[in-house]
């Protein structure tokens, strides 16, 4: 195992671009979060201000239609908060999937090389054994007491 982390030929870091892109992206998100937690204090400070209760009925179904609409705007607000988080969660599983996929292939080509490596070595060994049991058989026939006679 300590060869896959090591290994001279492992694949370089993200690009410049791509380290680019995934800063902008990440301003991006955090400039929309930013502006969804504003707009749910926003809405929430103005429906805690309008939620006095006065005297005058023109008013008051003035103020409860500001509610209505400041709550409608509390409800879109923490919807979008919803749908980033969703969207971080996505990133994050199919980023991690990403460099997971990344680590297999490059453990898949580590252990290729490793087995043609091994398979060569085993095919010098099997040369080398077939060409000393050649010699070994050249010697036991070319000798002169090949076995013990039991005559």
């Amino acid at each position: 195992m300590s060869k896959a982390g090591g290994a001279a030929g492992s694949a370089p870091g993200p690009t410049a671009a791509a380290a680019a892109a995934a800063a902008q992206k990440q301003k991006l998100l955090l400039q929309k979060a930013d502006a969804d937690v504003s707009s749910l204090i926003d809405n929430f400070s103005s429906l805690i201000n309008i939620a006095r209760v006065n005297d005058p009925p023109v008013r008051n179904s003035q103020e409860a239609f500001q509610m209505e609409m400041r709550a409608a705007r509390m409800v879109h607000s923490a919807d979008s908060l919803l749908k980033l988080v969703s969207e971080l969660k996505r990133t994050a599983i199919f980023s991690g999937l990403a460099s997971l996929n990344e680590n297999v292939d490059r453990r898949i080509e580590v252990l290729g090389q490793q087995a043609e490596g091994t398979e060569r070595m085993l095919e010098r060994i099997g040369q080398e054994a077939a060409a000393s049991l050649k010699e070994l058989e050249a010697h036991y026939y070319s000798s002169v007491v090949r076995s013990p006679s039991y005559d």
